[in-house]
């Protein structure tokens, strides 16, 4: 048989056991988390998650040991190990050093024009699985997640800081505070950051944040947002502010988005207005209220008000997929 065709039928048996009894999947998983191969191992513990077999974390704990010999060889792409720190943080496993391990691995793999790290995702998974051991003090776990603040991947840097969040103290707060101010990061990073700050704090935190509007980029965009997600009226005050400040279009149609998404009655009667009064903001702020999933009174309110305006009816017809 070649390895190929037994390849298939080891993926085939995995796949069958989602009709098996409890006892068939704990066995054959087993065997199968001591197979060589990363890819069967790595489905394997994707289904000891899925079926909660928390029975199996010994053998998964000697699969994770296993792959970090040799990695780029036995573990290309760190497939098998993500896939058992998954399941280990599913099952709420509780020894950190085991995600610690993770979360300090780099894996230099060849690519095209050189060599590129592919363990990324593990520490990611790892920093956040980190959180829920009970034995680690607050002031442990930001001391071993700050770090994570200045990793070479950009989704490590912001899984960090969600960890940070997750760890829910005064000081976690503090830290994400400080690596916003600090700034010079992806987006991302720094929208993962402001969204922290003001789970953390709440409103009150919002002109904080609302500092962050001022230079008009993508990192604004994301200070923006995460002000809408607080659903706050406060939230659609400082938006409409900012928008006030802001002479630059590509940012006026990020404030006006992050204004219908406050979700605040206010709100979109300030925006429907917008499009009443044919303003300057008029297409955008309809844009803006159709791509928010508006109730079918507003889709209704919309139309009626674009009923004598081609421009804003074709407008709204291509938003809304007619």
């Amino acid at each position: 048989m070649s390895g190929k065709r037994q390849f298939e039928q080891q993926i085939a048996a995995l796949e069958a056991l989602r009709e098996a009894s409890e006892q068939d999947r704990l066995a054959q998983l087993r065997q199968a988390l001591t197979n060589k191969n990363n890819f069967i191992v790595a489905k394997a513990a994707d289904l000891a998650r899925e079926f909660n077999l928390q029975d199996l974390t010994p053998t998964l704990l000697e699969a994770f040991d296993r792959f970090f010999s040799n990695p780029e060889k036995s573990d290309p792409q760190c497939w098998a190990k993500n896939a058992i720190s998954r399941a280990l943080a599913e099952f709420e496993y509780q020894e950190p050093e085991v995600f610690l391990r993770g979360m300090r691995h780099t894996q230099l793999e060849a690519v095209w024009g050189g060599r590129s790290d592919t363990a990324g995702t593990l520490r990611a998974t790892c920093a956040l699985a980190l959180v829920q051991c009970r034995a680690l003090t607050n002031d442990d776990l930001l001391r071993y997640l700050v770090d994570l603040l200045a990793d070479s991947d950009k989704t490590v840097r912001s899984e960090a800081a969600r960890a940070i969040e997750q760890v829910g103290s005064p000081s976690a707060s503090l830290l994400l505070r400080l690596r916003a101010t600090l700034g010079k990061d992806e987006p991302e990073v720094l929208g993962a950051c402001y969204g922290g700050v003001l789970r953390l704090e709440g409103v009150s935190a919002i002109p904080w944040v609302a500092g962050f509007l001022s230079r008009g980029d993508d990192a604004s965009g994301e200070a923006a947002l995460a002000i809408a997600a607080t659903h706050s009226p406060e939230s659609f005050d400082v938006l409409r502010k900012g928008l006030d400040d802001s002479p630059d279009p590509w940012f006026r149609s990020v404030l006006l988005s992050a204004i219908a998404l406050t979700r605040q009655d206010a709100a979109i009667e300030f925006l429907l207005d917008q499009v009443k009064s044919e303003s300057s903001d008029a297409e955008r702020a309809l844009e803006a209220i159709a791509r928010s999933m508006p109730t079918p009174e507003v889709m209704q309110r919309l139309e009626k008000l674009t009923a004598n305006n081609p421009r804003l009816a074709r407008a709204l017809s291509q938003q809304s997929g007619r």
